[in-house]
């Protein structure tokens, strides 16, 4: 039986510890409320080098000595500010792009007024976006370039590769809504033809206000985005590194931007209600975007637990273009983490560089523009092999080189079986662990294979783990994590 005197005395320290915290937490809201009003977004240095409309085309300062000879475009979408891309030094894809070599652009919007309310799809494809390619082509002296498209951006990359292929060297698309047959997801849902309208919603506004966009983004997942992140951040008023971290995400969530009526309606109507850019049937002020025409090596980089386009958004994108060099990059984290979370700059950007620096011969110095590395002369004999016949191999004599014998004592085993065994005993592995997880109350076999697959296996490290950098990596709700968290540092 409980002593009713301790319990009482419980009381009675809890309330002076909670009296106590809201007096520091009173103490310091003044300066946290400056934080978050004042906190510094998009710092990685850059000048304006084209603009056009509302439109501003960023080049950034360069951060190496010698930069690959293929810079790289960035397109985000319509309807938020891209410092998301820049949001803060250390998870700043701007600036790992920089810092692996390249030289970067990056088109920044800006915000349509009345004036641009007919604005369609086609003007930001054939125009827009086809402008600033130029002045990056005659910039960097290269006849195509590389460009990284990320969510509407990367639509409307795909688009532009499509009419234009000649100017894309490389194309990488960023969790990108490229195919709705079923699998788009909420969004998809709900912009049903049979419950959606977009005409009524642009004869109402002319311009789409990024208030009623960001309505329809909060009602996804209301209690997180309306309730349970004021929780967080009162909770963890005293961490500065957290409210800095608060204050600009919050920002960039503040300063969404209305979106062009006529391109709203055509976004809609032609590529969620129709799927037209999959089916390819899609035209753009009577061009047909035919995506046959992408024959140029495509990275498709997707998010696991994307709930504004899940990865079936996009996958499939690859088998209906023409490109023998596609490739699939999926990540455990969410749409918005992929660009933000410290794991996918670790983990995921460096393989993202890699991609393009294999596919961007040579470097470039910056100061005179001069290539630093010659290209290789040398013939690509791979390729050349498998272009060769039988016939031609045996008039050469090489149809009787055979492969070098193994040095003593060396095995030779199948890849591909060897594979498959390390991915059975790292599956088994998960397993086992994945089991500990589920012991917890409210964490089933779902929810355990998500978190592993975010790096957390074992309830030591869910219990060591931050149940805010985890919401941002799963996508889970914050509290749900919160909830777990307890549980396991209570074991």
């Amino acid at each position: 039986m409980n002593n009713p005197f301790a319990t009482a005395l419980t009381m009675q320290r809890q309330a002076w510890e909670a009296t106590a915290d809201l007096a520091e937490k009173t103490r310091i809201a003044p300066d946290r409320t400056d934080t978050v009003e004042n906190v510094a977004v998009g710092q990685t240095p850059s000048e304006v080098v084209y603009e056009e409309n509302k439109l501003e085309l960023l080049h950034y300062e360069p951060m190496t000595e010698e930069q690959h000879d293929v810079p790289i475009l960035i397109v985000y979408a319509l309807i938020n500010k891209p410092y998301i891309l820049d949001l803060q030094p250390d998870r700043s894809v701007v600036q790992t792009l920089l810092e692996a070599g390249f030289d970067v652009y990056l088109i920044d919007w800006g915000e349509p007024s009345t004036l641009d309310r007919s604005l369609s799809i086609g003007d930001y494809v054939n125009r827009y976006i086809d402008n600033c390619v130029d002045v990056v082509r005659e910039r960097s002296g290269r006849d195509s370039i590389n460009i990284l498209g990320y969510c509407m951006g990367g639509t409307m990359s795909a688009m532009y590769a499509s009419l234009h292929p000649d100017n894309v060297e490389n194309l990488a698309l960023m969790a990108s809504g490229l195919c709705f047959a079923g699998d788009g997801g909420v969004l998809e849902l709900w912009g049903g033809e049979e419950y959606y309208d977009p005409e009524v919603v642009t004869e109402t506004f002319d311009n789409v206000p990024a208030g009623f966009l960001d309505v329809g983004f909060a009602l996804m997942d209301p209690v997180a985005n309306n309730v349970t992140k004021y929780v967080r951040f009162y909770d963890n008023m005293e961490d500065e590194d957290f409210v800095e971290n608060f204050a600009r995400m919050e920002r960039w969530l503040d300063e969404g931007i209305d979106m062009a009526g006529e391109a709203y309606e055509e976004f809609i109507r032609d590529i969620y209600q129709d799927n037209k850019l999959y089916e390819n049937e899609l035209t753009l002020n009577g061009d047909h975007v035919d995506i046959s025409n992408i024959d140029m090596p495509v990275l498709q980089i997707v998010a696991e637990y994307d709930h504004l386009i899940p990865p079936m958004a996009s996958k499939p994108f690859n088998d209906a273009i023409a490109s023998e060099d596609t490739e699939i990059l999926e990540f455990a984290t969410g749409h918005i983490g992929m660009s933000v979370s410290s794991r996918s700059h670790e983990e995921l950007w460096p393989q993202v560089c890699a991609w393009f620096e294999e596919r961007s011969n040579g470097t470039t110095n910056p100061a005179d523009g001069t290539s630093s590395v010659e290209p290789d002369s040398s013939p690509d004999l791979d390729s050349e092999t498998t272009d060769r016949s039988d016939a031609e191999l045996a008039e050469r004599g090489e149809g009787d080189i055979q492969a070098e014998p193994a040095d003593p004592g060396e095995m030779t085993v199948d890849e591909e079986i060897v594979e498959d065994v390390v991915d059975e005993a790292a599956a088994s592995e998960i397993d086992t662990e994945t089991d500990d997880l589920t012991e917890l109350r409210g964490v089933g076999q779902a929810y355990a294979e998500t978190l592993t697959a975010a790096g957390i296996e074992t309830i030591d490290q869910l219990a060591a783990a931050d149940a805010a950098d985890l919401a941002t990596e799963t996508d889970i709700s914050p509290s749900r994590l919160e909830d777990w968290i307890e549980q396991a540092r209570d074991r």
